[in-house]
């Protein structure tokens, strides 16, 4: 099954001063999504050279009273896969938790052993689909 690295997120109390911070690492900003409903933003950074390797800024508008303190900054490692349901099973089938449940045939969570949160997000949309449809979280992601 083919897997693509995706980006890495870390959350951010301060998105202008992170923002600051990561351009005097020489990454410049390639893509923004503000959220009003969600009330965050996510901003992606990446050296000029390698747009395919961002890191994701999520910054939560009316703040994050855990950060930095509660290891919150750091959130989860994402990957683009082909299947979502068949890796799934196939991590299942290894014993690996499904923490997030690719419920709507798009995204699933997972943690490594070290207890990494990993995203995991289909390449399109795949429809809804049973057990994973009806299947509850497990845990935290």
């Amino acid at each position: 099954m083919p897997i693509r690295y995706l980006h890495t997120m870390v959350r951010v109390l301060d998105l202008e001063k992170s923002m600051a911070f990561y351009r005097l690492l020489g990454l410049e900003e390639i893509r923004r999504i503000d959220n009003d409903k969600g009330r965050f933003s996510l901003v992606f950074m990446a050296p000029p050279d390698q747009p395919d390797c961002p890191v994701e800024l999520t910054y939560n508008w009316d703040g994050d009273e855990g950060l930095p303190s509660d290891s919150r900054h750091f959130g989860h490692l994402a990957y683009r896969v082909e299947n979502i349901y068949d890796l799934c099973q196939k991590l299942m089938d290894a014993g690996i938790t499904i923490n997030r449940p690719p419920r709507d045939g798009h995204m699933a969570f997972v943690r490594s052993p070290d207890n990494v949160s990993i995203e995991l997000l289909q390449d399109g949309h795949l429809p809804p689909q049973e057990p994973w449809a009806s299947m509850p979280n497990t845990g935290h992601w």
